[in-house]
């Protein structure tokens, strides 16, 4: 249950998709930016353009890695009194999985375990500890897809998503003038789909297009809430959504080496109009507006533009690099101490080194630039939050390799 508020929470000091979306979850998205759905060839293919299966060589393909995250401090600066702050850095790990089978005639399947959303997010300074002490999230996808080849340069695709999350929710406003706490955990399992299909107008152009559904992540769990020092246990829950994301993509490629593909996403954020924690009986009423009251959130759909270029400029030796304009889907006056989100920049590069005829490894790296901003009494942050919000971002490292057989 406390994961939805948890969701919403590392998505802020992390995600690569505004919010708490995690799109690079492979080498190749990682060094472009996640500018990877019209040009795929590897394993990864499964998760990031399943109609891409049905034009892959006769052969399998599996790929694995760990991502590494690091997470700078958010400092949030203020003239109130008492209430600047600052989060604490996090270091975090996420894996992936991938795998692609030998076509059966037009038909093809695969599968992906990755990690497409979550993180953590904490605070130990006063006034932001008694809104989000700790709010830590985990998201696993497994992934089964298919792939049909309907004619030499048209193909579909698409698969199922069962997706497993938990989370944790703290807060803590003890020897302040709010003396409320709560602890809170949950978790839930859900299912969801995804699309894809692909054109080849030419040999050296693809044009793509992927779906994958909103999946509601309905916590449940138990939750501990205070007041003064006194507590009580409730049976607790609370939905939050992994939001519809809609993609379209092109590539074009020279000389068999040089390819770059324009990625253009549509996240669907608009479903999370609020924030409404249910219990299995009536808290306090003193605890109600803290605890029990729904938060509105009103975020909005929200446009990203990736750019990939990719080299192969050696035999056995790919270079990649991205860049991508991310977009938040939050307004000033629904900034939460738990999402100090805001737009970025993202910076990626990357290299894949064929070692053999059937091994590859690879590196990437990215580097998520949050813009910093401001909230004024003008913009009635409906929190009172009043004051700046800088640093946060994110960076990241992937290594992993890949095999053929």
């Amino acid at each position: 249950m406390k994961k939805t508020l948890l969701l919403s929470i590392t998505a802020s000091s992390f995600l690569m998709s505004g919010a708490y979306k995690v799109p690079e979850q492979s080498i190749n998205s990682m060094a472009l930016g996640a500018a990877y759905v019209a040009h795929t060839d590897g394993a990864d293919t499964a998760y990031y353009n399943p109609a891409n299966m049905a034009f892959m060589a006769d052969k399998q393909f599996a790929e694995v890695g760990l991502t590494w995250a690091h997470l700078p401090r958010n400092i949030f600066d203020t003239t109130v009194v008492d209430t600047s702050g600052k989060s604490e850095i996090e270091n975090l790990q996420l894996p992936f999985l991938h795998y692609v089978s030998n076509p059966i005639g037009d038909l093809r399947w695969g599968a992906s375990l990755t990690v497409p959303g979550g993180l953590t997010k904490r605070w130990e300074t006063p006034e932001q500890k008694t809104y989000a002490e700790e709010f830590t999230l985990k998201v696993i996808e497994l992934n089964p897809v298919a792939s049909y080849k309907v004619s030499d340069n048209f193909a579909v695709g698409g698969g199922l998503r069962f997706i497993y999350s938990e989370g944790v929710v703290n807060s803590d406003g003890t020897g302040t003038s709010k003396p409320v706490k709560r602890e809170m955990e949950g978790s839930t399992v859900e299912f969801g789909y995804n699309l894809a299909m692909t054109y080849k107008p030419t040999s050296d152009i693809n044009m793509a297009m992927t779906y994958r559904s909103n999946v509601d992540l309905g916590e449940e769990g138990e939750a501990n809430l205070y007041l003064m020092g006194v507590g009580n246990q409730y049976d607790a829950g609370v939905t939050v959504p992994l939001p519809a994301a809609l993609n379209l993509a092109v590539s074009k490629t020279w000389l068999d080496k040089y390819t770059v593909e324009l990625n253009y996403e549509r996240t669907y954020w608009s479903t999370y109009e609020k924030l409404d924690f249910d219990y299995g009986t009536t808290i306090q009423s003193a605890l109600y507006d803290s605890f029990d009251k729904a938060k509105t959130k009103n975020w909005n759909d929200t446009d990203t533009f990736r750019v990939g270029v990719t080299a192969k400029v050696m035999d056995n030796v790919t270079l990649m690099a991205g860049y991508a304009k991310d977009e938040t889907p939050i307004e000033k006056k629904y900034i939460s101490y738990e999402l100090p989100d805001s737009d970025a920049d993202i910076y990626t590069i990357g290299v894949r080194v064929q070692a053999n005829e059937n091994l590859s490894w690879g590196v990437a790296y990215l580097y998520d630039k949050k813009e910093s901003f401001n909230i004024t009494a003008s913009d009635a942050n409906i929190n009172g939050i009043v004051g700046e919000f800088s640093e946060g971002g994110a960076n990241l490292l992937t290594v992993g390799m890949g095999y053929t057989f």
